[in-house]
């Protein structure tokens, strides 16, 4: 049974990821389960210096989901090249690095250090954070700033770089062929959905700063299309995330045309959810007649699909 993939030149065991902001820089998990398990781990989000993060409470559960708005705190990324890069790397896993920055100039300066850690796989551009030169937009909300960002990024590395795609856009095929054109290698999709949960006794957020990303098993439906209409927009791999907790939901993506899915809420429920739905994977293909997991790959039938008319579904 073949479980291994390809993306960016980078050859993954099984399609398994762990995503970033939910299995911190992977260390924390070393005593949970085998590391080396994993087809590959996304570190937490990284600056140049470190960050405190928003106040707390950052947490909060809400319906079949998790809203947070943590601040990506984080240790900076010459502390993680420094002190966990080495511990991490001991692992037989893919290691890529998730990068933050407030201007087009700290994306590539955190970029440069990355290309020259031994060990980084690759980078995962996280182009949801905000602008502080634009009035703080985020750089993943408009086609320009995304195409910006991200050609300063592959100007200065040779590792894969793979943005992290918005979900809070009008038209993500925008800018995934944005991204594409300024030399990404892959991309993932899809980032947390902005919400607001309130405190009806206090008339208050719950959260302290406020707004929050939704991620969770709520969100697999939007998820799913859009890493459809994203896999379809461009030529490059599209790896999926969203409310992954099953085997099942790992392969709508699969199906959907991702090689790859990243699962994130689903750790903090069961840190063996990895396990579980690789042994899963593996029984649905033997029940499906199918040796390798890339036969599922893009396999999806959409009624109406291409139409005579070249538009997703014809009027």
């Amino acid at each position: 049974m073949n479980l291994a993939v390809e993306i960016a030149g980078l050859r993954f065991k099984n399609p398994l990821i762990a995503a970033s902001g939910t299995f911190g820089y992977g260390v924390e998990y070393e005593d949970v389960l085998d590391l080396s398990r994993l087809g590959g781990i996304v570190s937490k989000g990284l600056y140049m210096e470190p960050r405190d993060g928003n106040p707390t409470p950052r947490i909060t559960e809400t319906p079949s989901g998790l809203l947070n708005a943590i601040g990506l705190q984080g240790i900076g990324i010459r502390a993680f090249v420094r002190d966990v890069l080495p511990r991490i790397a001991r692992y037989d896993t893919v290691h890529l690095v998730n990068i933050c920055g407030d201007t087009v100039e700290e994306y590539a300066e955190v970029a440069r250090v990355c290309d020259g850690a031994e060990g980084i796989a690759g980078i995962e551009v996280n182009i949801s954070c905000p602008n502080v030169k634009k009035g703080g937009l985020a750089f993943g909300g408009d086609p320009r700033m995304t195409h910006e960002v991200v050609a300063a990024v592959r100007k200065v590395t040779r590792r894969p770089v793979i943005p992290k795609l918005s979900p809070n856009v009008a038209d993500i095929a925008v800018l995934a062929r944005a991204a594409e054109e300024a030399g990404a290698d892959a991309l993932s999709c899809i980032n947390t959905l902005l919400g607001l949960a309130v405190d009806v006794e206090t008339r208050r957020p719950k959260l302290a700063f406020g707004t929050g990303g939704l991620s969770g098993p709520a969100i697999r439906p939007v998820a799913v299309r859009m890493a459809w209409q994203a896999a379809r927009a461009v030529k490059i791999p599209v790896i999926g995330i969203g409310g992954i907790s099953s085997a099942s939901d790992a392969l709508e993506f699969l199906i959907a045309g991702c090689p790859a899915v990243q699962i994130g809420t689903a750790n903090f429920v069961d840190p063996g959810v990895h396990e579980r739905i690789l042994a899963d994977l593996a029984t649905w293909l033997e029940q499906h007649g199918l040796d390798d997991i890339g036969a599922v790959v893009g396999t999806l039938e959409y009624p109406g699909l291409p139409g005579p008319c070249g538009t997703e579904v014809c009027p």
